[in-house]
């Protein structure tokens, strides 16, 4: 019998490391094919895949791509570009305009489905409500993370109104994490001279009492993805674990007695000190932290079948393990870095927050 060929954008990050952990187990027969701007070595999850070095953000993408996706059974797009939040040109040619791509080479390849992985951050701002995937995607306007997803929403929209095209599904997952991934949260969140172990010496965390979050661990966003794949389920699917995170639950991994500090305080705080470079999350991220939904999962749970493995406090208390460890994976952008390491690469080539390769 004749192998499907997949193809999975950014599948040496995040969540296409988990997709092919839950491919190599499942001992599919699929022939996949990963696509990434620097391949990782073969070896553990990464051997199921057969490596294409692709920059998204190369505007004569589409031809490639167009070769690569030929004959595809399924094209899993997961590529994102979370840094540099100071280059908001290089972020969109990934995220928008390397989701533009995609989706013209899969229907100019004739792809028989796409998964997209979108997110919870695509939802208008509604802080505690619990919506379905009939709510709209209008985004949060001043979190740019925010409104590239909302773009894309936009445009696989107006793709699936002129009809006979390839069929999408959409994931629309909470915050993703993983012990795997801890590394380049590490990255992405903390500056390089903080380690996060640090911050079991607070003895308070002030933070907004009104925080919560839908979390989810990536090995359960990766099964979403091959249930999706397998049943040619199309259209959107929340996924989220239970129970939303709040403060208290970071409190209580931390060890730390939680304070109230109101939003309103903590934003130019995040705001002056991103502008001053002195940490690389851009204050739009706390803005969908703050409005994010919470997630009803009816959907997933009944066309997919699906349910999570794990609980959101479960997820986060694996993550916070590999923060402490600095746990990561072979992945060029899972990888760990040491102190040193990372000191030499911002006075090298700049902070994070200004580089385009993290």
């Amino acid at each position: 019998m004749r192998r499907r060929r997949v193809v999975i954008t950014g599948a040496s990050g995040n969540v296409g490391t988990a997709l092919l952990r839950k491919l190599a187990a499942a001992n599919t027969d699929y022939e996949v094919h990963g696509i990434v701007r620097r391949r990782p070595p073969p070896t553990d999850a990464y051997r199921v895949a057969r490596w294409h070095e692709v920059n998204l953000a190369d505007p004569r993408v589409v031809t490639r791509l167009q070769r690569l996706f030929h004959k595809a059974h399924c094209v899993v797009h997961l590529a994102w570009a979370l840094q540099p939040t100071r280059n908001p040109r290089y972020v969109d040619a990934v995220g928008v305009d390397g989701s533009s791509a995609v989706l013209i080479a899969a229907h100019a390849a004739d792809v028989g489905h796409l998964v997209y992985l979108s997110s919870a951050g695509t939802y208008a701002a509604t802080p505690g409500r619990r919506v379905d995937e009939s709510w709209p995607t209008a985004g949060v306007p001043t979190s740019a993370y925010s409104r590239a997803k909302s773009a894309v929403e936009a445009l696989l929209d107006d793709y699936e109104r002129t009809g006979n095209g390839v069929p999408i599904t959409r994931l629309r997952p909470g915050l993703i994490v993983q012990r795997d991934a801890a590394a380049s949260i590490r990255r992405y969140a903390f500056p390089t001279y903080l380690h996060p172990r640090w911050l079991r010496l607070l003895p308070v965390l002030a933070l907004d009492g009104a925080l919560q979050v839908p979390v989810i661990h990536a090995d359960d966003v990766g099964d979403a993805c091959v249930r999706a794949m397998e049943r040619r389920a199309f259209g959107a699917f929340n996924l989220s674990a239970e129970p939303p995170i709040r403060r208290d639950d970071i409190a209580r991994l931390l060890r730390a007695i939680p304070i109230n500090f109101p939003f309103r305080l903590m934003r130019p705080l995040v705001d002056v000190s991103w502008w001053a470079g002195l940490q690389p999350v851009d204050p739009g991220w706390l803005d969908l932290v703050f409005s994010m939904p919470l997630l009803n999962t009816e959907r997933a749970r009944t066309v997919l079948d699906w349910c999570p493995q794990r609980t959101s406090r479960s997820a986060l208390t694996e993550l916070a393990e590999g923060l402490l460890r600095n746990d990561g994976t072979e992945s060029p952008v899972l990888e760990s870095r040491s102190l040193v390491d990372s000191l030499w690469r911002d006075l090298a080539s700049g902070p994070i927050s200004r580089r385009e390769e993290s």
